[in-house]
């Protein structure tokens, strides 16, 4: 069986790469909320998580994609199968990148000059899930935050996450969507609590048996 992370992570190289040289497809598929308002242009909320600003913009996002994607599959085609498994990890990934990006789209749909793309708000979607799933890692693991050189548990790092997008989301100014950040990551939470029985009493139950 191909690997779904792997295909997808394949496709938005693929085509951010290819945006980069053609000009016509990144215009199409970039989110403008105030063309979209205008035309209708719905698709974009989707496509515009297949494009990435740079290589360091896509390679950031694919890598954490690739890190936290496995457990998340591998629980939700444990707890439902196969094929609703693989269909459900894929709900909560691209529905991650439209629903970040519906705050943005009402906020900005009159702003003319607003664009915004990336895959950010479904690999936070992912991340949480996965944060939900395992909030404390074994002694020595966990997330590693430049500059910091000692891994960060899960748990901690989510609230961190969760406290600086929606502060850096406020503040605006850095040319960075963390709107999309905080409201995919919320959306990763509210999916994997809708679909694994007993994460949110597991998640407490391991936070709060951590020790420093």
């Amino acid at each position: 069986m191909l690997n779904p992370i792997l295909i997808l992570i394949g496709l938005t190289v693929a085509i951010s790469a290819y945006a980069w040289s053609n000009r016509e497809l990144l215009e199409a598929w970039i989110m403008e909320p105030y063309v979209m308002a205008r035309n209708g242009q719905w698709y974009r909320l989707l496509t515009s998580g297949f494009l990435h600003a740079d290589w360091a913009h896509l390679l950031f996002n694919m890598f954490a994609f690739y890190s936290f994607s496995p457990l998340v599959l591998s629980t939700l085609v444990q707890g439902y199968g196969t094929g609703a498994g693989l269909a459900l990890f894929l709900g909560l990934y691209l529905g991650g990148i439209i629903v970040s990006d519906l705050p943005t789209y009402f906020q900005h749909r009159d702003d003319r000059g607003y664009r915004s793309l990336g895959a950010s708000g479904g690999v936070a979607s992912v991340l949480f899930a996965s944060i939900m799933l395992l909030p404390v890692a074994p002694k020595g693991q966990g997330i590693m935050i430049f500059p910091i050189p000692v891994p960060i548990q899960p748990f901690l790092f989510g609230f961190l996450y969760l406290a600086y997008s929606y502060f850096m989301g406020r503040r605006r100014g850095d040319n960075i969507n963390h709107d999309a950040h905080f409201y995919g990551a919320l959306f990763g939470v509210l999916v994997i609590i809708a679909l694994v029985p007993g994460v949110l009493a597991s998640f407490f139950q391991q936070v709060s048996a951590y020790r420093f």
